[in-house]
């Protein structure tokens, strides 16, 4: 995550004068002996003698751990704490950071101790795209958000609200199972499943969202600009380790960015605000075909949520950056991993299709029997947690976790990616075997702690009712209406499986295939 911004740095190519890359690192250097004056200087104020933190590794000045992290943050976490302990504390910059690797410490975190970590780890960037923060993923524990979270779980997430959304679902799916059989018509020929996948996503979030008021240009300019905004918060900047070098942003181009990207944004909901209160049938629309804007604008008032329309704009944001990627890459890693072991994919298959039998269409009815499906979502979750080490938390107060002291606004980060494969906890864990979840009442709603894919507590993921009604249904209806193979008849086992980067953790290599249509099932 972090080590982003030190490739930035070493690397920039947004910088207009390259001599100066010299000038930033002399400095930096200079600011690092001030700084660390400055940290010696206030040392002995704190009485860390009667503490008994836990375990770290090596740290160098000024920068502590950060030279430990590679691209893949929860690869680099799990690999300190398997030489540490499932409990390590970690220094980047002048942020102390909890690395939490066990189902044990996992629950004393969100469960024995939720209040007291029931502040979310922010950064500037987050802060800015979401409008201030005062949204649902980041806003800090408290009244407000109480009450957001409320509303969002009772109105717009709720099972009722995900119903009356069903015909968006199947409007987008079937224009993408009509895209893809119009590939299958010509044999051989290649589809790239996860740009299909992610656009159709953003799609869906943002009818749901906005509307069906806007053209195809809006939708796709609009994913463009969520994709920037997305892009700026997995950078971060040094602002948010370093406080003192927060100058660096405005030279490296990452302020100037941040700024225009959060103008796009103003421009962009202002646009829609203004139509919807000009719409003259606002107050009369259909209670079922209202989507979460209608429902902000509606009920601001009536439930006493005082909403300005930058917390709407800030919640509206939750859901596409909350919920486009994650979703898109829980279907991507499902279908890779099915391709990759076609006996698998053979019996996901053939279960979908006795389910729907002759029809043309799934229906989300179907689902309910398809238990064999729900097991290689649930698998698909564990090995490949879109969020691998979930949303960050900050310590409110002062904790004891385990036998070790947690001081005061300390961030925390849960290394789900780590739990879900624990051989402790899981047989084979790097194998996948959807076959372990038949009969298992293990599930992914927060309550087992060696299975949190949505996070667990207080902060556990609203939203995932919602994105777990849009994978399934849109891989169930992949598995009946096509069989899959590689490009060139390249062997389905030897597929490469390598992750990607960012804060939604997906494929480093597009899922490229080759469609087959099932003809009994067009028949």
């Amino acid at each position: 995550m972090f080590i982003i911004f030190l490739h930035q740095l070493l690397e920039q190519d947004q910088v207009m004068f390259l001599p100066i890359s010299l000038s930033i690192l002399t400095i930096l250097f200079f600011s690092a002996i001030l700084y660390l004056f400055a940290k010696l200087r206030t040392k002995s104020d704190d009485d860390v003698s009667k503490l008994n933190p836990p375990p770290s590794p090596p740290r160098i000045p000024i920068f502590g751990n950060i030279h430990q992290l590679g691209p893949m943050l929860h690869q680099s976490f799990h690999n300190l704490s398997s030489k540490y302990g499932p409990l390590i504390l970690l220094n980047l910059g002048q942020k102390p950071i909890l690395v939490v690797s066990s189902a044990e410490m996992a629950t004393q975190i969100c469960k024995t101790n939720d209040v007291i970590f029931s502040n979310r780890f922010s950064t500037k960037a987050s802060k800015v795209i979401f409008c201030g923060g005062n949204d649902i993923a980041i806003a800090p524990y408290g009244d407000y958000w109480r009450k957001v979270r409320k509303f969002c779980v009772l109105e717009l997430l709720s099972h009722k609200r995900i119903q009356s959304f069903k015909f968006v679902r199947e409007e987008e799916v079937n224009r993408v199972m009509e895209r893809i059989n119009c590939a299958a018509s010509e044999p051989g020929m290649s589809i790239n499943l996860t740009e299909i996948m992610f656009t159709m996503l953003n799609t869906i979030i943002f009818r749901c969202s906005l509307g069906d008021n806007f053209n195809k240009d809006h939708v796709d300019s609009f994913g463009r600009l969520i994709k920037k905004a997305t892009t700026l918060i997995e950078s971060m900047c040094f602002e948010d380790f370093f406080p003192l070098l927060k100058w660096v942003d405005v030279l490296n181009g990452f302020q100037g960015k941040l700024d225009r990207t959060s103008q796009e944004l103003d421009n962009f909901f202002n646009q829609v605000f203004d139509d919807h209160l000009r719409s003259e049938d606002q107050g009369c629309k259909d209670d079922k075909k209202m989507n979460f804007i209608d429902l902000l604008l509606l009920h601001a008032e009536e439930d006493n949520l005082s909403l300005s329309r930058d917390d709407i704009k800030g919640i509206i944001m939750d859901m596409f950056v909350g919920g486009s990627d994650t979703t898109a890459t829980a279907v991507e890693w499902s279908m890779a991993e099915l391709i990759k072991n076609p006996r698998l994919m053979k019996k996901a298959q053939e279960e979908v299709r006795r389910v729907v039998g002759n029809r043309m269409k799934v229906d989300e009815q179907d689902i309910n029997q398809m238990e064999y499906l729900k097991c290689v979502v649930k698998e698909s979750m564990r090995l490949h947690p879109p969020l691998p080490t979930l949303i960050g938390r900050v310590s409110t107060a002062a904790a004891k976790i385990g036998d070790y002291d947690i001081p005061t606004n300390t961030g925390v980060f849960i290394n789900a990616w780590a739990i879900q494969r624990d051989p402790k906890l899981w047989d084979k864990p790097e194998e996948f075997f959807p076959e372990r979840f038949r009969n298992n009442p293990v599930d992914f709603k927060g309550q087992d702690f060696e299975f949190i894919p949505f996070g667990s507590g207080r902060r556990g993921c609203p939203g995932m009712a919602f994105g777990i009604a849009v994978v399934e249904f849109l891989l169930a209806n992949l598995l009946y209406h096509f069989n899959w193979e590689l490009p060139g008849g390249a062997n389905c086992e030897e597929l490469d499986m390598t992750e990607g980067f960012g804060i939604t953790v997906n494929r480093k290599i597009p899922l490229h295939v080759v469609p087959i249509l099932f003809h009994s099932a067009s028949s």
